[in-house]
């Protein structure tokens, strides 16, 4: 078992540098570097107190059965929300994906209708024009983008996004800090 490459993959998906680590586990962020490259050991004591830091129990960590992550999701998993009265589909195609970083959602709108209005956030917003053409109203101003155009913008102002087409528009969505 290499301990330090499991203490480093802990350590990085929570987002931590090993000078971080260090300082809430009261070690230098040198010995964090010979940890993680099997330079040193731990003590039983010291390795408890950095699975504490990083969220991670013992038994699972010393679990030789590695964790497999998602990396395809399949169209039957993916899960849809009609807004009939304001014209709009959302397909969310990371079923879980609320509980994650990013979010990504293919939005389809009718013709002339409009996303719901959201309040300014930290999030921050891409998406894609798969077909049609759309507005993007952020706080007072008001952005156009064609099929095939990007749009991005971080979430500080109130905005919308409409349809501004004669027929159907398509956009692949993603948002950091889920508040679709």
């Amino acid at each position: 078992m290499q301990i330090g490459k499991k203490i480093k993959n802990l350590r990085l998906k929570k987002g931590l540098t090993q000078e971080e680590l260090g300082e809430r586990t009261d070690l230098s962020k040198g010995y964090i570097s010979q940890l993680e490259r099997d330079l040193s050991s731990p003590s039983i004591e010291t390795l408890f107190n950095i699975l504490e830091v990083l969220g991670c129990k013992p038994t699972q960590f010393f679990d030789e059965e590695e964790l497999v992550q998602k990396v395809v999701y399949e169209e039957e998993a993916q899960t849809f929300f009609i807004d009939e009265e304001r014209g709009y589909q959302i397909q969310w195609l990371v079923p879980e994906s609320n509980e994650k970083e990013m979010e990504p959602i293919r939005l389809t709108l009718q013709e002339k209708s409009e996303f719901k209005q959201f309040e300014p956030s930290l999030s921050e917003t891409f998406g894609y024009v798969l077909s049609g053409r759309v507005i993007v109203k952020l706080g007072t101003h008001s952005y156009f983008a064609h099929a095939g155009e990007s749009i991005y913008f971080h979430a500080s102002d109130e905005h919308q996004i409409v349809n501004d087409f004669e027929g159907p528009s398509e956009l692949l969505l993603v948002v950091t800090k889920s508040y679709l």
